[in-house]
């Protein structure tokens, strides 16, 4: 595609973005919530395109060739988003709240972090990838929100492996009789186990004020990110990017490097990459912004969820009991995708609102007033202008190897999302940077899984390579 044709495109797609978001607004000034969602995705996808960031990428690099560039770049964006939301927190404008404390957000990384490294992208990287033309990055999103619909009401034989504690905690609680708690094994693993879980941040961890500037600034950023965060990627250059670093100083200078020679080291690594540090600044500014912004609507239009702006515009159908549909109020990713099976399924006669996530939380909105579906719709195509514009774009079919590799991942990450509550954007990135403790388990379960899912790639693509010698 010439650069002519690939500019057209770019200004059709702004173009009908921008008609749809003033027409939107027009109509109704409601809308304007769900536009903002539309246009945060926008800067997301741009971001991820242009920095290229992808967890699943980051830690394949990093565990398989040693390249820590990307891992570097989601720091930076962490501890930026962390700064921000900082400010946004203590002005009494942030609509985040942390999730119940447990070691379930391990596992459900560990899960997670295999998937994406056999899909070839986590959650927010295949959509990212959609947006490059990446036909298995399609697969790996339509797999995982249909495992995510189908798991989130899962019961019969999957009962077996429910604890008796967690059924007897789970019927107490005295759901409305629409959840059918007693044959779900999600409804029993919340209602049951994560409920009963104490929900904290680092500030309060810490005996700390936790609506406080000093409070949340050393509690959740400075304890809580962004030393942490330092302290990652001091490990990564230690055993990743040191060695390269001193025998190359050793070649030029003909001396041991000292210690101040380590730290500019250290300092090279983390702007070795000019566009990932950029795209890193940037989506965490923007990350936080969206937190303050969704607020702002919120307030301005008393509400605390989209659910009540769906009544209020006569777009009700398909509400949760409690009349609320998911509403995280910043990025996220995979609720909304699994949003988007379920409504399939239940156009197609299949009852999925008999369960917590759905039926009782989150809801099966219409796409068409989706504010979290617009925002990753609008992150493919924000991705796909930053492809077109750099020449990047280009479709690319699987080949059935790689569809295997996509359905498997995307499977696993729908598992390991709905245990964890999160991806690793929801889970890892948004949590950490807002000094949720989870975040981090999350994130140590994810590092593993993608260790393990790195090594495992690593077996099987020998394997096939001796194979194919030996045929030869």
């Amino acid at each position: 595609m010439d650069e002519a044709k690939r500019k057209r495109w770019v200004l059709a797609i702004l173009s009908i973005f921008s008609f749809g978001s003033i027409l939107a607004v027009l109509v109704n000034e409601y809308y304007m919530y769900f536009v903002a969602y539309v246009w945060f995705g926008f800067i997301y996808g741009m971001c991820l395109q242009y920095g290229r960031f992808c967890f699943s990428s980051a830690f394949r690099d990093l565990f398989a060739v040693g390249v820590p560039r990307m891992v570097v770049g989601i720091m930076i964006a962490t501890i930026l988003f962390s700064l921000v939301s900082t400010f946004v927190t203590a002005s009494g404008m942030s609509g985040f709240h942390p999730a119940p404390f447990g070691f379930h957000s391990i596992i459900a990384g560990l899960i997670f972090g295999v998937g994406m490294v056999l899909a070839g992208g986590c959650a927010s990287g295949s959509l990212y990838k959609i947006g490059e033309g990446n036909g298995t990055s399609l697969l790996v999103v339509i797999s995982l929100a249909t495992t995510l619909a189908i798991f989130v009401d899962i019961g019969g034989i999957a009962n077996a492996f429910v604890p008796d504690s967690w059924a007897e905690s789970a019927m107490s609680k005295k759901l409305p009789a629409s959840v059918t708690v007693s044959d779900g094994w999600i409804d029993q693993f919340l209602a049951g186990h994560v409920w009963n879980l104490p929900v904290r941040k680092i500030s309060t961890m810490l005996g700390l004020d936790s609506e406080s500037f000093f409070g949340i600034f050393l509690g959740d950023f400075l304890v809580g990110t962004a030393i942490p965060a330092i302290l990652l990627l001091g490990i990564v250059y230690y055993f990743w990017a040191r060695k390269q670093h001193r025998r190359k100083f050793k070649k030029e200078k003909g001396i041991d490097p000292s210690l101040k020679d380590d730290i500019e080291g250290f300092w090279a690594m983390v702007i070795s990459s000019k566009r990932t540090a950029i795209a890193g600044l940037v989506l965490g500014v923007a990350a936080g912004l969206h937190i303050y912004v969704m607020q702002g609507l919120r307030v301005k239009f008393g509400i605390n969820n989209a659910g009540t702006l769906l009544k209020k515009i006569n777009w009700d159908s398909g509400l949760s009991i409690n009349n609320t549909v998911f509403d995280p109020g910043y990025w996220y990713v995979t609720s909304q995708e699994g949003q988007w099976a379920a409504w399939v399924m239940d156009k197609l006669g299949i009852n999925i609102m008999d369960n917590i996530f759905f039926g009782y939380s989150n809801g099966i909105p219409n796409p068409i007033v989706n504010g979290p579906g617009w925002m990753s719709i609008a992150l493919v195509f924000g991705a796909m202008i930053m492809a077109l514009l750099h020449n990047e774009f280009k479709l690319k079919m699987p080949t059935r190897e790689l569809v295997v590799w996509a359905i498997l991942g995307g499977f696993l990450m729908g598992i390991g999302s709905r245990i964890g509550l999160g991806c690793n954007v929801g889970a890892f990135f948004v949590r950490t940077a807002n000094g949720d403790p989870n975040g981090w388990f999350f994130g140590i379960g994810m590092i593993a899984g993608a260790f393990f899912g790195v090594k495992f790639f690593t077996w099987w693509t020998d394997r096939q390579m001796a194979k194919e010698m030996a045929n030869f």
